[in-house]
Parts: C-alpha cells; sequence; structure tokens
C-alpha cells in the first residue's frame, strides 16, 4: 500500500466532521457522492462532475449546507434521500490527487467502495451523453486512477458525463480544461438534471435491495 493512501483510524477529526459522522444516523443505508474536479476551476469541462454535484445539493436542498473539513481536504454536504442518508463530497486537492480525500472520508463515514460513487467527465463521450459504469479501470482518467489507488479497489460505481473528444489529438489538454462554449453552456443545465436524475433513481434502487444492478 502507498503510504499516502495509509489510513489511521485513530486521528482526530474536526469537531465539525464529529459533529457529521456521530450524529444520529438515519435507519436507511448510507451512500457517497464525489464530484470529481480541480478545485478553483469551476465550469471547465474537467470538472463537469463537480457541476453535476451542486445540482444534487440542490435536488437534495443542501446546496447551502456545504462544510470544509480539512482532515478530507474537501467539501462536505450530508442529505436524506428516503431512508438513506447521501454524503455528498467535493475535494479540493488536484484531480490526480482527490482519491487521498475520497478515501479518508469512506474510512470517517464507513463505507465500502462499492458504496462511493464518482462522477467525472468523459472524453470518448460527447457532451449530453450519460453512462454508468460499475467498477473496472480508470479508462485512462487520473481522478479515477488516484480513487483505485487510494481505497484500493476498482468498485466504485461511476457516472461518466460525456465532454466529447476534439479531433486534434494535439487540443485534447486545452478542451479537457477549457470552459465550456456557448452552445455547449445552453445544452449543460439539462445534461446536470439528468445525471442527477440517473445517480437518485439508482441509489433508490441500491437502497431497497442488495443488488447493485444498473
Amino acid at each position: 500500500m502507498r503510504p499516502h493512501c495509509l489510513l489511521r483510524s485513530g486521528q482526530r477529526l474536526s469537531r465539525a466532521m464529529s459533529r457529521c459522522v456521530l450524529e444520529p444516523r438515519p435507519p436507511g443505508k448510507r451512500w457517497m457522492v464525489v464530484g470529481l474536479g480541480n478545485p478553483g476551476l469551476p465550469g471547465t469541462r474537467h470538472s463537469v462532475g463537480m457541476a453535476v454535484l451542486g445540482q444534487l445539493a440542490r435536488r437534495l436542498g443542501v446546496a447551502e449546507s456545504w462544510t470544509r473539513d480539512r482532515h478530507c481536504a474537501a467539501d462536505i454536504a450530508l442529505a436524506l434521500l428516503g431512508d438513506a442518508q447521501v454524503v455528498l463530497l467535493r475535494p479540493r486537492r488536484l484531480m490526480n490527487a482527490n482519491g487521498r480525500s475520497v478515501a479518508r472520508a469512506a474510512e470517517l463515514f464507513g463505507l465500502t467502495a462499492e458504496e462511493v460513487y464518482l462522477v467525472h467527465d468523459e472524453l470518448d463521450k460527447p457532451l449530453g451523453k450519460l453512462a454508468l459504469k460499475l467498477g473496472g479501470s480508470a479508462r485512462g482518467h487520473n481522478g479515477v486512477r488516484s480513487c483505485i489507488i487510494c481505497l484500493n479497489s476498482n468498485a466504485m460505481p461511476r457516472l461518466r458525463v460525456g465532454i466529447g473528444r476534439p479531433t486534434d489529438p494535439e487540443a485534447v489538454q486545452a478542451h479537457v480544461l477549457g470552459s465550456f462554449s456557448p452552445a455547449e453552456q445552453e445544452l449543460l443545465p439539462l445534461v446536470l438534471d439528468r445525471a442527477a436524475d440517473l445517480i437518485l433513481d439508482h441509489i433508490r434502487e441500491r437502497s431497497q435491495g442488495p443488488s447493485l444492478g444498473p
């Protein structure tokens, strides 16, 4: 195991996080949804996972309830979905180190890799195309790779949000790190709504039974 991913259960928690973890827990299951991205770069294609997370927070009525936790290096909001508790996690580390925040939060909330959803951008799908992938490889995505390494598992469900791939290979980096075009921004609200629907429906279904089916 890599040293920077080792998690020590005896480490002190911040007062704010202690309240989040130790408050009375609902009778149902607990899930975590992580919006992968680069902090400080909202509105870029690479941070579309964070945009989906923001939409989820609005839908769940916790858009004003974010708490910054220095131990996870992330912003966290807690919500209820029926009898289930949903932990929304917005890492404050760069994309290729997001996994460190995700692994720390998973330990604090007592979650397995299968109970952690990753939402991230997907180059090989056009904008507006969504796909729920149940585990597997990182497929070249640095944020997902970091999560796989730090959780020591590739079992996390992932919602891949298409951002499209430019025809010029040399333009890929600028495309990924760039902002959505005006035309794309017109489509984005519908994409975020559909992404939120897909995640919430999947969590509802899994909360009712043991199946991991889509």
